[in-house]
């Protein structure tokens, strides 16, 4: 009869991994990991490069065992040359493992910034420095991918590495094990690359926002003189009404045929500044009110409108444009974060 206070199997099983991974984490943060240089590039050293049997190599090294003890037993020399022919070998395997991996080049850039939820994207390039072709190289971990890499003289290979996001801020993709079993299986050489590359994660947007008011002097004065930029004749999209438009700019076809109060925009237009302020949003909590700002940021940048960004503690000024864009969105995704 099994005692009360024993664990089930599967749950034992379950912690002997999660003790295993844990083992493994800790592992890797006293290993040496290989560094960025100057130039960007991270370059192998002899120093950098661990090595351990595989279940391949443990499994041959048994056998080697046996096939010498059987030889010595039965005085066989034909099989003791046998033995030692074999283990000779698998050293030299050791070292081409070793080789592989040494003197290899590893450059790691961050993708575009993603909103809080969605994957971040790294690139990861190897290059091999035009010493010696290279086969099998992996990315170990969760990060990496199934296929091998295998570099000819002075070839590179470039990937896309993935790493899940929960919140705003930013995201490192940190250290990065790379790995060869090359040439024979049996022996794992790996190392660590450490990788400064960050994505920066931006709030997830509100499906929709309370709308901000257009800058009364300024944007009214411009509204009413109907003052426009370079290219106010093209056509760009409808967007939906706000209070404040010029109703010489309402889409009144799109309003008989009930599809609410459309505006349409052309491109250049400059009629319309816009702040949109953290103190005139109804939230009560931060993360609700930075979602909004989010939404607001998106809906004016597709706009083409000049829109400005108050924050407690922090004011962007009247702009736009994709560079403008970008500053407010990481203006959100850094608020009240610690910083870099």
């Amino acid at each position: 009869m099994r005692a009360a206070n024993s664990e089930p199997p599967q749950r034992s099983a379950s912690r002997a991994r999660r003790a295993l991974r844990w083992m493994g984490a800790r592992l890797t943060a006293f290993m040496r990991q290989v560094p960025p240089e100057r130039d960007g590039a991270a370059r192998v050293r002899q120093r950098h490069i661990y090595i351990l049997p595989t279940g391949t190599g443990l499994l041959f090294a048994g056998v080697l065992f046996i096939t010498l003890l059987g030889s010595l037993n039965y005085q066989n020399n034909l099989g003791l040359l046998f033995t030692f022919l074999l283990a000779s070998v698998a050293l030299v395997s050791m070292h081409l493992a070793w080789f592989n991996l040494l003197g290899l080049e590893i450059r790691t850039a961050p993708g575009a910034g993603v909103f809080a939820g969605d994957d971040a994207h790294f690139t990861l390039t190897l290059r091999e420095p035009g010493r010696r072709p290279r086969s099998d190289l992996r990315i170990g971990g969760a990060k990496g991918r199934s296929r091998p890499a295998s570099l000819a003289h002075g070839a590179q290979d470039s990937m896309t590495l993935t790493q899940a996001t929960t919140r705003r801020g930013h995201v490192r993709l940190g250290a990065v094990p790379i790995e060869t079993r090359h040439p024979l299986a049996l022996f794992r050489a790996w190392c660590t690359v450490a990788s400064p590359a960050r994505v920066w994660v931006y709030p997830r947007p509100a499906p929709s926002a309370p709308p901000p008011p257009l800058l009364a002097a300024a944007g009214a004065a411009r509204a009413a003189q109907g003052e426009r930029g370079e290219g106010a004749n093209d056509y760009v999209g409808p967007r939906g009404y706000r209070p404040g438009d010029s109703p010489r700019r309402l889409d009144w076809k799109a309003l008989a045929r009930e599809r609410g109060l459309v505006v349409k925009q052309f491109g250049g237009d400059q009629a319309e500044e816009i702040w949109l302020d953290w103190a005139q949003l109804p939230a009560s909590d931060t993360e609700t009110r930075l979602s909004q700002l989010c939404r607001q940021v998106l809906d004016a940048a597709a706009a083409r409108s000049r829109f400005g960004l108050r924050l407690p503690g922090r004011i962007i000024p009247l702009d736009s444009g994709a560079p403008h864009r970008q500053r407010c969105l990481e203006a959100l995704a850094s608020f009240e974060q610690d910083p870099l």
